[in-house]
């Protein structure tokens, strides 16, 4: 958890995980209790870096202040203080709870410099202090108590045991990551706060919502024991967050393959519908396209080691299932374009394998090694002067293009994602041109030579399409491409009809459910207000930029081209010299 910019951050962080084991292990045992007391609605946590603190509270039934029959000491201090004792290690009994044999609480306390135990219920209230790694302990301190029951453990980590002098930055930010992961799977019952704050995280979505971008996602609740929601992969690969009893398990385990395997074998029926013959759609292919995020409580689960990051209990013995039904999978389908990745990445290997022996760069049907592009089906043959390359601003564009090729087909459009704004090539050296993957797959794409006049009759497309938000960064990255093809194949441009863009409306306005207008600029959508007395009675719609589009939006804007494809003429040799301008870097005063 980034405190800065207040949001979960994926990045590699070095940490002590036997430390990080005692933060969670009292801060599991307090989710733990939402399990055992229905009363329990709150959690409050405190890591304070400066004085090297960390304290869990929660409310609700806490442990007995009675004499423990058989061993002659009160029940906290032998369930914090005493080895090979706990109030939940019976096996035969079937919880769904993080601890288990007790070990984890005496852990915490063995490795602090101080620890103290507070539990009040029954009209009393319990404390007790422990030092020097559970060596030295202070006499039970008791008192007549009238408020409402609860626990709490505070203890000061000896950092010395960890080879460490503070609480370090990254070992702070996997624990404040774990108090909101505690959040998103404990349910709405529970108020969790984290170092005085109420944390907004009311739902296992609203948690979900911090790591995937919020749009083209599915979430369900399987009983009422599984939580489930799937996105599309972030393009990393397989990807899963998921959790047994509000303990993290990064590893994975059962209970990720138990919801995996079930999508999977669901969304490979369904792409190799899709896909038709000849595309060979391999478990693979699905799973590297999928990221899952997963809430479950299973009874006396087991894991690989004492970290608990991976769950080995047998799906047999969870004590409940998760069945995924058929409903769920056609909203994954709908609303992820998981399928359309697959069917791409499937058709993408077959043409690999197809053209092994085609030149790089060369005419032919297909081309290869260059991810993420979706390639038209007559691009490089007869028609491919009639083919136009669809360059898009970014993945999420792209996915937008795609949905609109259902519209027009892929046999004479073709996508692919630019990463951001395009180098300049105006002022640098060869090498760093032919060291710029994305400018190689362009040509790569287009069938183009460097050095060499381009030639229609050579190239595997006819024109460019450029599909950029409608803002300053998208007007910079057509620029950058207008300004790549003028420096190296000016005879491109001046032929015209060459690069074109596709437009996205900036606002949309709807009456009525079927009416609709839509305006490709601010100053049209003004003068439109003016004549409609403000827009009243229309609902608004403001697109920040290609993905606030709906894949249903983007069929309407393909079916309706002409409206949305505007082309680049060339006017005069004025033109060439004002691209010049604009885009070397030794002409910045006459720019000014």
């Amino acid at each position: 958890w980034n405190s800065d910019n207040e949001e979960m951050e994926y990045r590699g962080i070095q940490y002590v995980p036997a430390l990080y084991k005692i933060f969670d292990e009292i801060l599991v045992n307090a989710a733990d209790n939402l399990q055992r007391d229905k009363n329990m609605n709150t959690i409050k946590a405190e890591v304070d870096k400066k004085q090297k603190r960390i304290k869990v509270w929660n409310n609700g039934k806490g442990l007995p202040i009675q004499i423990h029959k058989k061993h002659k000491v009160f029940v906290p201090e032998l369930v914090f203080g005493h080895l090979l004792t706990s109030d939940n290690y019976d096996d035969s009994e079937k919880k769904v709870t993080g601890g288990r044999n007790g070990f984890g609480a005496k852990l915490t306390n063995i490795f602090s410099s101080k620890f103290i135990i507070e539990t009040a219920g029954g009209g009393k209230k319990y404390q007790q202090t422990w030092t020097s790694n559970m060596g030295r302990k202070s006499k039970p301190e008791i008192k007549k108590y009238s408020g409402e029951p609860y626990t709490s453990v505070e203890f000061w980590p000896d950092l010395d045991k960890f080879g460490m002098k503070e609480l370090e930055d990254d070992t702070v930010a996997l624990m404040l990551k774990r108090v909101y992961d505690v959040a998103g799977t404990s349910g709405e019952r529970c108020n969790v706060q984290l170092n005085g704050k109420k944390l907004p995280v009311k739902s296992f979505s609203d948690y979900c919502a911090m790591f995937h971008s919020g749009e083209g996602y599915v979430y369900q609740r399987v009983g009422k024991r599984w939580e489930v929601l799937v996105a599309r992969s972030d393009g990393d690969g397989f990807q899963h967050c998921s959790f047994v009893n509000s303990i993290s398990t990064p590893k994975g385990g059962t209970h990720v393959q138990h919801v995996s395997d079930q999508l999977i074998e669901a969304i490979i029926s369904k792409a190799k519908k899709e896909a038709g013959k000849g595309s060979e759609i391999k478990p693979i292919h699905v799973k590297n396209q999928m990221w899952i995020f997963i809430n479950s409580l299973i009874e006396n689960p087991a894991f690989s080691s004492q970290t608990k990051e991976q769950m080995t209990l047998k799906a047999s013995n969870f004590g409940s299932n998760c069945p995924i039904s058929k409903s769920f999978i056609d909203e994954v389908v709908e609303k992820t374009d998981i399928i359309n990745a697959v069917i791409s990445e499937a058709q993408a290997k077959m043409t690999a394998q197809m053209d092994k022996s085609a030149k790089s760069g060369a005419k032919g049907k297909r081309v290869l090694g260059i991810p993420k592009l979706e390639d038209a089906n007559d691009a490089g043959g007869k028609n491919a002067k009639d083919c136009s390359l669809i360059l898009t601003e970014g993945d999420s564009a792209k996915a937008l293009a795609v949905a609109g090729l259902a519209v027009v087909g892929r046999d004479r459009y073709g996508v692919f994602p630019l990463r951001g704004k395009l180098l300049n090539v105006r002022d640098v050296t060869q090498r760093q041109v032919a060291e710029n993957k994305e400018i190689m797959s362009i040509v790569k794409i287009l069938g183009l030579s460097f050095g060499h006049k381009a030639d229609f009759s050579k190239m595997r497309y006819g024109s460019i399409m450029i599909m950029a938000d409608q803002d300053y960064d998208g007007s910079h990255i057509k620029g950058l491409l207008i300004n790549f093809f003028h420096f190296w194949w000016p005879d491109l441009l001046k032929e015209g009809g060459f690069v074109k863009e596709f437009v996205t409306p900036i606002v949309k306005a709807t009456r009525s459910g079927a009416e609709a207008q839509t305006f490709f600029t601010q100053t049209e959508y003004e003068q439109w207000k003016e004549k409609n007395d403000n827009g009243k009675g229309w609902g608004i719609k403001y697109y920040k930029g290609l993905g606030t589009s709906t894949a249903a939006e983007a069929k309407e804007y393909f079916k309706a081209m002409d409206d949305h494809r505007l082309d680049f003429e060339w006017g005069s040799k004025k033109d060439g010299e004002l691209i010049d301008m604009a885009f070397s870097k030794t002409r910045a005063d006459d720019r000014k």
